[in-house]
């Protein structure tokens, strides 16, 4: 084995090291209880996870079920001038802030130069804001492989080195360019254009703050310097996407599979339960938006108004940047009356809730979120109609790989594609085109294939045979 830390039992030692926000934190941790359980840890695959002092009781959580064959290891944060003290994740930050947390990141490099030389690992999973591990890696022997997060779609479109054909530097790029695809992406796609809304968000991945390289430099070094990509998806959804990705690069790309949650454990509370079994099956319209998408006050407003109008029961969930009075906000977005005519049927609620468990209940039968890849197939596998509502980034091209080339979902339709916006009547819309019937496209052609317990376990036992084909080179 390449860096020695399992070669001689046979098995493989991998260390992951994701960016400090949940959205990255945990397809790592899926990844990894997927290689240590099932068929696919015969081989002996055992992790090591770095993340954040702070945010380690979270992470430990989350991998509870592995917690056998996979140590969670603490960094200590260094002090960087405006970042909280005590924050270890993007949950805990304004924006700016989280730009000050890569900083701090980077100040990780000594402790973590010192636990790879003591961990000697034979495999190291990196995201895009550690491109220097690929240094530290190099002289142990040990392979780094760069885990996209994302869809390979979104990554396809974004970064790659085509992207910057033309130009100096990323700040060159403006958001016109960004409303076409690189050179080379796949001809067929439905996503080889966008809105000038969309395109105008995506500059920020070319923009640098506080002097440091911006994403797309920090991806280009951090895939250039590994042996190749991991990504969570599959040829099935994503063909043309990644090949396209391995030819930009020229490096190979090792597919987990679609990470498919695994069922929740427990119960659903009471009242939750008590409130959603007094409505039909399939009656109720469940909206979220994950933990770091946050509304505005016009569009979630226009949201409940929306949801209003289609005279169906509605459960939705708004949260907010930490810091902030979260029922002053719940109270500036709800429009005036509303409370009163949508008494008993329609609820607005801030705060964590058990999104799976609420999915799977009988009476909820249509899921309004903002394409973030883990809801989409959350909802898919709960049986709900999807209606994509992306705010950011990676959503856009979640939401249209979701809903026009796999056919699963609506979209909500934008009136304006200068600013985006959104009325209550697209809002309405969608939902009806959703819960009519044939709504759901292929949905259910989807849900079979991302149960199909032998169609995941495939994925994960191929995932780990190329991993340590990887690390034998």
């Amino acid at each position: 084995m390449a860096g020695g830390g399992e070669g001689t039992s046979g098995g493989v030692h991998v260390v992951m090291f994701p960016w400090l926000a949940f959205g990255h934190i945990s397809p790592f941790a899926q990844l990894a209880r997927k290689l240590v359980s099932g068929e696919a840890a015969a081989g002996r695959v055992r992790v090591t996870f770095l993340t954040a002092a702070g945010a380690v009781p979270r992470v430990e959580a989350m991998l509870a079920s592995a917690a056998a064959a996979v140590r969670v290891v603490a960094l200590t944060l260094p002090h960087v001038p405006g970042l909280p003290a005590g924050a270890a994740t993007t949950a805990d930050l304004s924006p700016d802030g989280a730009e000050l947390l890569k900083l701090a990141v980077d100040g990780t490099l000594p402790e973590v130069r010192t636990l790879l030389a003591e961990l000697r690992p034979d495999a190291v999973l990196i995201d895009f804001a550690t491109p220097w591990v690929c240094d530290l890696a190099a002289p142990l022997g040990a392979r780094v492989l760069y885990f996209c997060v994302f869809s390979a779609a979104s990554f396809a479109y974004c970064t790659v080195p085509a992207r910057l054909a033309g130009w100096q530097h990323p700040s060159a790029l403006t958001a016109d360019d960004l409303t076409v695809a690189p050179a080379g992406f796949p001809t067929a796609s439905a996503l080889a254009t966008v809105p000038a809304h969309q395109a105008a968000d995506l500059t920020y991945m070319y923009t640098s703050f506080h002097g440091m390289p911006p994403v797309y430099d920090r991806v280009l070094a951090g895939v250039r310097g590994s042996a190749g990509f991991v990504m969570k998806t599959c040829r099935e959804m994503e063909g043309p996407y990644i090949d396209y990705i391995s030819a930009q690069y020229g490096k190979p790309v090792l597919l987990a599979g679609p990470v498919v949650p695994e069922p929740p454990e427990g119960e659903l509370e009471e009242r939750w339960a008590s409130w959603l079994s007094s409505f039909p099956e399939d009656a109720v319209i469940f909206a979220s938006f994950g933990s770091e998408t946050f509304l505005p006050a016009a569009v979630a407003t226009e949201l409940l108004l929306g949801l209003e109008a289609t005279g169906h029961p509605f459960l939705v969930v708004l949260n907010f940047p930490k810091g902030m009075d979260a029922a002053a906000e719940v109270a500036a977005r709800v429009p005036l009356g509303f409370e009163e005519r949508v008494k008993g049927r329609g609820l607005v609620h801030t705060g964590w809730v058990q999104q799976q468990h609420i999915l799977r209940h009988r009476s909820v039968g249509c899921f309004v979120n903002h394409a973030g890849f883990s809801s989409v197939v959350e909802g898919l596998v709960a049986g709900c109609r999807l209606v994509l509502l992306p705010m950011k980034t990676d959503q856009y091209f979640n939401a249209a790989l979701f809903a026009r080339e796999l056919r699963v979902g609506v979209e909500v339709a934008r009136r304006d594609d200068e600013d985006g916006w959104f009325g209550r009547d697209d809002v309405w819309d969608a939902v009806a085109a959703a819960v009519a019937a044939g709504g759901d496209g292929d949905a259910r052609k989807w849900r079979e294939f991302f149960t199909a317990h032998a169609v995941q376990n495939k994925f994960a036992v191929n995932f780990a045979t190329e991993l340590k084909e990887i690390v034998k080179r």
